[in-house]
């Protein structure tokens, strides 16, 4: 019986170790999710502002001189 009881409390030991290990897993997972997402809005805002800027330039060219 005594072997028995072992035998169960290292398999909940085994079991907490693998459950702690996945939080800490999933907690870095969503860490860098959190980061990614940050810099898909950076990213977002700049090439939004790159195509702004390059239809501003595309305006500016297509006006005729003040000399003609």
């Amino acid at each position: 019986m005594d072997l028995k009881i072992k035998n169960i409390e290292e398999k909940i030991t085994l079991i907490q170790n693998d459950m702690l290990n996945m939080s800490q897993e999933i907690y870095n997972q969503q860490k860098e999710i959190l980061e990614l997402k940050s810099n898909i809005k950076k990213l977002k805002f700049e090439i939004q502002n790159s195509q702004y800027n390059n239809v501003e330039s595309l305006e500016s060219s297509n006006e005729t001189p003040p000399h003609y």
